[in-house]
Formats: structure tokens, C-alpha cells, sequence
């Protein structure tokens, strides 16, 4: 059974930072592109970041370039966020999520993922 557990989420005040893990189990993720994904309460579920099973292609929403960064450690089964310079609008439940990379482009949609963790939340305070 493929489980992804997500951990790190919290309360922060804006400008400050969080790194989200999310560790999976079940499932070698050497050959997946992993991403993360977040909703905000009454939105619906939206595209953060995603990584190749290479590492060397990643994708970016424009609303977190330049503070968020996606990194995986295949070693230990896990994929990472960083966030710095948070902003209020940052505020939502972070899901992370796993699926066969094949090499065709980024994965930015929720349907391209089959995998997915139960999410953690980051509320950040103004």
C-alpha cells in the first residue's frame, strides 16, 4: 500500500519560513515526478511546484516562484518544500502527491498525479 505522509506545516507570521516533507512509503519514488499542490479554505485544490524523477526539471506556480524551491532525496524516499518569505495568501492545506514520470513535461495537473498524502496545513498570520 503507497502512502505519502506529509509533515512541517504550522502557524508562521508572514516573512517567515516553513519546509514541508513528505515522506512515502510503499512505492520507490527513482522513477516519479512528485509534486506539491495546496487549497485554501473555498478554493479549489491548485498547483505549487513539481520535480522530475531526474531532479534536473522543475516547475514552478508564478504566485510561489523566486521564495518556494522543490527538492527530493530518492535515498530517503522524500520530497521537500522550502518556503521563505511567506505571505498570508500562502495559507492552506499542502498536499503532496507522486506518479510514474515518463518524461512527456511537467506535471502540473491533479490528474496526472495517482498518488497523494492527506495534506498538512500552513496558516500564516499578517
Amino acid at each position: 500500500q503507497v502512502q505519502l505522509v506529509e509533515s512541517g506545516g504550522g502557524l508562521v507570521q508572514a516573512g517567515g519560513s516553513l519546509r514541508l516533507t513528505c515522506t512515502v512509503s510503499g512505492r520507490t519514488i527513482t522513477n516519479d515526478a512528485l509534486g506539491w499542490f495546496r487549497q485554501a479554505p473555498g478554493e479549489e485544490r491548485s498547483f505549487v511546484a513539481t520535480i522530475s524523477w531526474t531532479g534536473s526539471s522543475i516547475h514552478y506556480a508564478e504566485s510561489v516562484k523566486g521564495r518556494f524551491t522543490i527538492s527530493r532525496d530518492n535515498a530517503k524516499n522524500a520530497v521537500y518544500l522550502q518556503m521563505n518569505s511567506l505571505k498570508p495568501e500562502d495559507t492552506a492545506i499542502y498536499y503532496c502527491a507522486a506518479t510514474r514520470d515518463y518524461g512527456l513535461g511537467w506535471n502540473l495537473k491533479i490528474s496526472d498525479y495517482n498518488y497523494w498524502g492527506q495534506g498538512t496545513q500552513v496558516t500564516v498570520s499578517s
